[in-house]
């Protein structure tokens, strides 16, 4: 079955659908009935909280049980649940929804001036790119602030700044961020962005959902952001039950901030693989598509199929927290493994919802600083669907201390192995690129062949943990610790920076200054690595992770990692100053293809148009033919050259 939607024609695309008729005064006609800033959605949201918080202290009042032990949990999900809708209305992104209730068509606003569109609610897909660009960077930014305060804390395994309690809070939200953000630090900020100018399209198939994940996105943010005020939560960023049935109402932000960002990632995802699907320019057959589309469509598909899992997950520990429904009380009927399977059900294609998008970034860079073409693409693609098919049946290999049926470990062993088999294929397509290539190393690239060494590491010390005797020493340790560390960061953070510094000249008409970028580079490289190498040693002598009191014989192995922690921070501050300095203290104008790219993304304007293309192009070949003899032309623009750069302007763009 093909999902369909309305493919833009040359005449239409990247033009507004006229309004309807209009008649009469009523308000729903009045331009500016419903505002679209950021003011406004703050607004709603905290009058939306106020209200919803009213409503459940009024409910508790009439129904006896919903409040349990003094904790009236209805209260605290429907001040949250009415602060994102409040949020949602002010920004603007019921206002479609609404309108047609009433038998009208929406009204659209103009494009904002300046920096103003990036705070508005806004179906361009480049604003929205740069609007999730800012906002993974933010969160970031925050998750990384509690990892300092986690490795400040064990410097000394006796002297402690923070008590027992604080401490496992500091470290469930810091997980619980840094694990939300990365689901989305690559598919939105560069998917929403890139996507369509690499397959040839004037926007996505739909423009309205890519705004809405953006905007709840950022509400499910601060809905996990509130657990802290409410006492945060203590149950790691897994939220195993039965602890999460006993924690207080730092939960029900937990689980109601899963629920509402899952609801982001299914509609990016769905709208993302339609716009694939469906929006590619005439000539991109599935062989000419570029790879980093393919991860793109790959990860797609795992938002939209394995999110409603950790949706409804959240639902029914919502439920249990409030109107005392028992999915997950044992002792009530339910099963507490019940909440296990169904978040690692998707907690494990998570982990490939941010590897895949990595290796599609790295795929992409490799040719154009090799000049070389891409070894054995179609290989490179069939891993990354061969790794989104097998991550679903990986889980269990979570559970092998949990109570699994021992009959069962066989096959979740052999499944956990087997997918090391399409990411080995991604892996030595990468090495084959590589070899015998003269190499540019400019800082993309540096990042680029970083993830090759930082993944290898986590790769074959994951080999190690799906193995069942292995897995039963080092559970719950610093060594698994390591190795997410070494899988996850080292493989998504730094083929996220390798993205940013290849495209953000396209993205923001501007260079980032290259020694800066060097410093950035080295200083997170050498640093990450001297951050979580020592936690492998640290795990195999015996620490356990989630504790504050450890060994004294470990204290400097402990020090020499926090200290390192601290330095591997301080680089994203220079890679911040990158940017300031970059863009607004000293900007260098990038040319229209800095990097002689052969990417469809690279054939017109620097910034990108508001239209993206004068006219939409025939793909003639795929992207890849570097330093070949009479290679053929990538597309065909129909007469007219692609948009040359606008070399006069030197303001931002931004």
């Amino acid at each position: 079955m093909t999902i369909s939607a309305e493919r833009p024609t040359e005449a239409t695309a990247g033009t507004a659908t006229p309004a309807g008729p209009r008649s009469g005064s009523s308000w729903t006609n009045r331009p500016g009935w419903m505002s679209q800033h950021l003011g406004t959605a703050i607004v709603l949201g905290f009058l939306g909280y106020i209200f919803g918080h009213w409503w459940g202290n009024h409910l508790a009042g009439s129904y006896s049980y919903i409040a349990n032990n003094g904790q009236n949990g209805v209260a605290d999900f429907l001040g949250l649940a009415l602060m994102v809708l409040g949020w949602l209305l002010g920004i603007g992104a019921l206002n479609y929804p609404i309108m047609k209730l009433f038998g009208r068509e929406a009204r659209e606003e103009p494009p904002a001036p300046g920096l103003s569109k990036y705070f508005r609610y806004t179906l361009d897909h480049k604003v929205v790119g740069m609007q999730y660009v800012v906002g993974v960077l933010l969160f970031l930014f925050t998750g990384g602030l509690l990892a300092m305060a986690i490795r400040t804390e064990l410097l000394n395994p006796t002297v402690h700044i923070f008590n027992p309690g604080t401490y496992i809070e500091i470290v469930s939200e810091h997980g619980t961020i840094m694990m939300m953000m990365a689901t989305s630090i690559v598919v939105g900020p560069l998917g929403n962005y890139l996507v369509p100018l690499m397959i040839g399209s004037r926007r996505m198939a739909f423009p309205r959902i890519e705004a809405f994940s953006f905007w709840i996105f950022t509400a499910g943010y601060m809905v996990i952001f509130s657990a802290l005020p409410y006492g945060g939560f203590n149950t790691g960023w897994t939220g195993y039950a039965p602890l999460q049935t006993q924690n207080g109402p730092g939960m029900i932000s937990y689980l109601f901030g899963f629920a509402v960002i899952g609801m982001g990632m299914m509609a990016a995802g769905f709208n993302i693989a339609v716009s694939i699907i469906n929006y590619r320019a005439p000539g991109m057959t599935w062989s000419r598509v570029p790879i980093f589309v393919w991860s793109i469509l790959a990860t797609a598909s795992l938002l939209t199929l394995a999110t409603p899992v950790l949706f409804s997950a959240g639902l029914f520990g919502i439920l249990d927290k409030t109107v005392q429904t028992a999915f997950y009380v044992d002792e009530h009927g339910g099963s507490s493994y019940l909440w296990q399977n169904l978040f690692w059900f998707f907690g494990h294609p998570e982990v490939y919802i941010m590897a895949l998008p990595g290796f599609g970034i790295v795929a992409e860079i490799l040719p154009v600083f090799t000049r070389k073409p891409l070894f054995a693409y179609k290989v490179a693609a069939s891993g990354m669907i061969g790794v989104a098919l097998l991550s679903f049946f990986v889980w269990q290999h979570h559970l092998f201390q949990s109570g699994i049926n021992p009959d069962m470990r066989p096959l979740f062993m052999l499944t956990t192995e087997l997918i090391s088999i399409p990411t080995g294929f991604i892996f030595l397509v990468g090495m084959g690129t590589l070899y015998r290539a003269k190499i540019r190393f400019e800082i993309p690239m540096l990042f680029a062949m970083a993830l090759f060494f930082n993944f290898l590491i986590g790769g074959v010390t994951g080999v190690f943990l799906s193995d069942v005797p292995v897995n039963v020493t080092v559970h719950g340790g610093f060594f698994v610790l390591s190795h997410f560390h070494y899988t996850i960061m080292g493989g998504l953070l730094f083929a996220f920076m390798a993205g940013l510094y290849y495209w953000l000249p396209k993205m923001t008409g501007f260079m980032l200054n290259k020694k800066i970028g060097l410093v950035h580079f080295w200083m997170m490289f050498v640093f990450f690595n001297l951050t979580f190498f020592p936690m492998f040693i640290i795990g195999l002598l015996g620490q356990p992770r989630r504790v504050f009191t450890y060994a004294s014989n470990l204290q400097g192995l402990n020090d020499f990692s926090s200290i390192s922690a601290f330095l591997l921070g301080a680089s994203f501050i220079v890679f911040a100053w990158n940017l300031v300095y970059s863009m607004w203290i000293s900007p260098e104008k990038a040319p229209a293809n800095p990097w002689e790219s052969l990417g469809l993304e690279w054939q017109t304007a620097t910034p990108v148009p508001a239209h993206n293309f004068d006219r939409i192009p025939v793909i003639m070949t795929d992207p890849y033919h570097y330093s070949e003899a009479n290679a053929p032309a990538l597309a065909d623009f129909g007469g007219a050259a692609p948009v040359a750069s606008d070399t006069s302007s030197t303001s931002n763009p931004a």
